[in-house]
């Protein structure tokens, strides 16, 4: 019999189905436009773009333009690419211009799908971005979609990292700008960190089009962007750590691998006192619960944690001298990311590298926070449905399974779950001999680097070829993806989340012409293309009697979603194709999940060595298991929101008045209220309300007047006057102080005081935000203790965290008042002194210049034009270029040369 769910479903279909259906009526309406948009010229797609811009500028709608700029922009890319979007791409790119996430599985046309989205919110002139998940996609979707947006009169531009300003300005000013989340959220925080408007990058946060939107908004959403400086070097203090760390025992620490936590035991305690006395760096009397301690405590923290939570080639891989961290999600490395807290330093003492400085942080932003600045967010990937709640609760964006433009003809079959791990590897080969025996091509996926280089050494073993992806083959992972589909092709990949390359059953036939072409650029382009995909379509048809891609999995993922990407892998546009997951006790989901009941139960069922249970019953009970793992990981991701979410409250504020000030031409009355209100606070401190003249601190008012106003005038004997009372020295005083500070705007002029009191309290404002972010990181990790004495940490931290910003806006009004105080015009002979010292560098200067002056340009070169005083006439070469000047060095080793 039906459930009463299942039985409303069948009548009335689900909230999916039914969003599919209300949008079908609107791809009929683009599509009955097609024939018109046919027959406008290349010019006349153009000349509707204008016209598109003109009425959403003079406030219509999108959705009233939306039919006819969906119409131009599927011809434009029919006209460029030779694609012809499917209707179901045009679903996709409805459901995210209404702010969705579309979730489209793999091979369906993502990159283009966002095209259509991107063109009409494109036309407001606001711009738009389109995020992904690392350089090689932003440049390769930027150049492969900038053809269908050129064609129809918008810009293209990139945002990567290591581009200088000014080209990122131009990139965020284009019509549509390709960029990563890193170096959108980097430029974010550094805009905010500008001394002036013109300096910025960013023009404002108007729409984005998040692709692998469930990579970028849950998995790296953990960790923050962090901009940090230097801290004091504590290097030997690491290595000092580091040496005790190996002598530590079993009983002296608990390890909770749910919770991914590690802590000392009272044992563990007692152990590390002896050896941190017998090494001197605790006094010999000295405790690690004295307050003294917590500095090395901290440390033999992050060591322990260094060594018991992150495992070599896993968590880390050492490359170059470096401690490179690997994504769990990816695979792929995320070069430059460090882990705070000393705990990078540890992970380097680990291993005898060069230990890197602490740094301290001057800004810092959650991806949740960034994206939250956006007036309209969307996002694309195959697998979002199992996160719907968390999108839906954190970013306010529904999620809309798209339908696939032909029926998935996969197999997925139900888990196998061997007793150890050594049989479920010896299964795994095995079955990948049979498959890659008949030429079926097979993706295997594993969990870590050193997993993938087990499994490699196991085929090479048995004579099998194979390609290994993991963050060690970083650079050639886009090829490695694209060949995965040859006829007989064996592929081992770490981790295969949002790799943005398809595996096309029979190869990627752009990447061969592309590599056709870049062999030997003289051959022409469309008789490669025309050999390729002949020869491709052979290949094409032996992968799809063999059976198509056939997708093995070493091991379940906590995450479903990661689970389903790689399942995701294999049939595409309703190719053929299999599916299977190995699994053994050992594994560590099954291992930390109750994996000892169920081998009690193997065991009494008589489970031979090398077989497998498979029942659906299995699959049941490991996606609760994954669904617990999920859900606790949300509470974490939720909870470290809800704290992030009172900075962020904060931090808008200070981003907000500091671009205020930046925007204003006359701060004057701003530091003019600074003032009066440090004159309110030195009133109120010492002579305070209701108090008679003779409880009055006299003196101490004389000396602040002087330290925080620079007046030296007659206090005390103001305060001696008969009948005088606090509100008549309060009037004196800021009498007094207007007085001082006209006189120095005439000494300084009007505009360079303005100057002046602009730089002064941008400064300000910087240093005591960094001083803020420090002490919010100090209270952060203490506040947790309060739970001890029965008080919610969240509000202790909410209402410690309100009352800090509100002491640091009252420093910030003393700091900026005292520094307008002490500036003042140089005198003559100062002046003279500072032009004698400039002039003395500039003679030093030129003498070092002319020993290594560059060499005069050659003749050709002043023919083209070429004047070495003139910079507007070098052109715009790169460092490692050849000098324009023609002398046949590099521009860096010529007239490029910093000095």
């Amino acid at each position: 019999m039906l459930g009463f769910g299942t039985l409303t479903k069948k009548v009335f279909g689900t909230p999916n189905d039914r969003k599919v259906k209300g949008t079908r009526p609107l791809v009929e309406k683009i599509n009955a436009l097609e024939p018109e948009f046919e027959a406008l010229s290349d010019e006349g797609l153009k000349d509707k773009t204008e016209a598109l811009a003109k009425r959403a500028m003079g406030g219509e709608s999108l959705d009233d333009l939306l039919p006819e700029a969906f119409a131009n922009c599927r011809e434009a890319a029919k006209r460029t690419l030779g694609l012809r979007a499917y209707d179901t791409q045009l679903l996709g790119a409805i459901f995210l211009h209404q702010g969705n996430i579309a979730e489209q599985k793999t091979g369906e046309g993502k990159t283009l799908t966002a095209t259509f989205a991107c063109y009409l919110n494109a036309l407001t002139g606001k711009g738009v971005h389109v995020v992904t998940v690392n350089d090689y996609l932003v440049q390769r979707d930027a150049e492969w979609m900038g053809k269908v947006f050129g064609a129809l009169g918008l810009t293209t531009g990139v945002a990567i990292a290591g581009m200088d300003e000014e080209a990122k300005r131009d990139a965020y000013a284009c019509d549509v700008t390709y960029a990563t989340n890193n170096e959108l959220g980097f430029d974010y925080l550094r805009d905010n960190m500008k001394p002036s408007i013109d300096q910025m990058v960013q023009r404002g946060h108007n729409y984005a089009i998040v692709d692998e939107v469930d990579s970028i908004l849950i998995d790296e959403a953990r960790t923050p962007l962090i901009i940090s400086g230097p801290l004091q070097d504590r290097s030997e203090m690491y290595v000092t750590i580091d040496a005790i760390i190996p002598l530590i025992e079993d009983e002296h620490f608990t390890l909770d691998e749910k919770q991914k936590n590690v802590t000392f035991t009272d044992e563990g305690n007692e152990f590390l006192e002896e050896q941190l006395r017998a090494r001197g760096l605790i006094e010999a009397e000295a405790s690690l619960y004295d307050p003294e301690s917590t500095s090395i405590v901290h440390h033999v923290n992050q060591g322990l944690r260094a060594h018991k939570l992150f495992a070599k080639d896993k968590d880390y891989i050492v490359r170059d001298g470096e401690v490179v961290l690997i994504d769990e999600f990816t695979g792929r490395m995320m070069a430059g990311r460090r882990l705070s807290d000393g705990l990078h330093q540890a992970l380097e003492a680990k291993e005898g590298v060069q230990i890197q400085p602490e740094n301290q942080t001057l800004a810092s932003v959650t991806f949740q926070n960034y994206f939250r600045l956006y007036n309209k967010l969307a996002g694309m990937t195959g697998t979002a449905a199992t996160e719907a709640e968390e999108f839906n609760e954190i970013y306010g964006l529904g999620v809309v399974e798209v339908p696939t433009n032909k029926p998935i003809a996969r197999v997925d079959e139900d888990d196998q779950v061997f007793r150890t791990g050594q049989e479920k590897y010896k299964a795994m080969v095995d079955e990948i001999k049979v498959a890659h025996e008949k030429g079926q091509p097979v993706l295997v996926g594993t969990t870590s680097i050193e997993k993938s280089e087990m499994f490699a050494q196991m085929l090479s073993a048995e004579g099998i070829k194979h390609n290994v992806l993991n963050a060690r083959q970083h650079e050639q992972e886009a090829q490695i993806i694209a060949d995965a589909g040859k006829f007989g092709a064996v592929t081992i990949a770490t981790n295969m989340a949002g790799r943005g390359t398809d595996i096309q059953l029979g190869g990627n036939v752009e990447m061969k012409v592309l590599e056709a072409i870049t062999a030997d650029p003289e051959v022409d382009p469309e008789e490669v293309r025309s050999r390729i995909e002949a020869e491709h379509e052979d290949e094409k048809q032996k992968v799809l009697a063999a059976g198509g891609l056939f997708v093995m999995a070493s091991e379940r993922h906590e995450s479903r979603r990661i689970d389903n990407q790689l399942r995701g892998r294999s049939g595409r546009q309703g190719d053929p194709g299999r599916t299977s997951f190995y699994l053994s006790l050992e594994d560590d989901l099954m291992r930390i999940f109750g994996s000892d009941r169920l081998d009690k139960v193997l065991k009494t069922l008589g489970l031979e060595e090398g077989e497998a249970i498979v029942h659906p019953w299995v699959n049941k009970s490991l996606e609760r298991a994954q669904a617990k793992v999920e859900g606790r990981n949300f509470d974490i991701r939720k909870q470290l929101l809800k704290f992030d979410d009172v900075m962020n409250d904060q931090r808008k504020v200070v981003f907000g008045q500091r671009r205020e000030i930046m925007e204003a031409e006359d701060l004057s009355e701003i530091t003019s209220d600074m003032r009066d209100e440090v004159v309110d606070d030195l009133i109120d401190k010492y002579m305070p309300q209701g108090s008679y003249a003779d409880q009055w601190d006299t003196h101490g008012l004389y000396a602040a007047v002087i330290e925080h106003l620079g007046l030296n005038v007659p206090v005390i004997e103001w305060c001696d006057e008969e009948g005088v009372d606090d509100e008549q020295i309060r009037e004196r005083l800021i009498e007094a102080s207007d007085k001082l500070m006209a006189e120095k705007t005439e000494a300084f002029g009007t505009e360079n005081m303005r100057s002046i009191e602009k730089q002064l309290i941008l400064q300000a404002i910087d240093g005591k935000w960094r001083e803020h972010l420090l002490t919010l990181e100090h209270l952060r990790s203490v506040v947790g203790f309060r739970g001890y004495a029965q008080r919610d940490p969240l509000n202790e931290y909410k209402n410690e965290a309100f009352q800090l910003f509100e002491a640091m806006l009252d420093s910030l009004r003393t700091e900026v008042t005292q520094k307008l105080a002490l500036i003042r015009p140089m005198t003559e002979e100062e002046r003279q002194d500072m032009l004698a010292e400039i002039a003395a560098q500039q003679q030093a200067v030129t003498q070092t210049a002319e020993d290594n002056a560059p060499p005069a340009p050659t003749a050709e070169a002043l023919e083209s034009g070429f004047d070495e005083n003139d910079q507007s006439t070098w052109g715009n070469p790169g460092r490692n270029e050849a000098c324009p000047c023609g002398s046949g060095k590099k521009f860096k080793h010529c007239h490029g040369r910093l000095t």
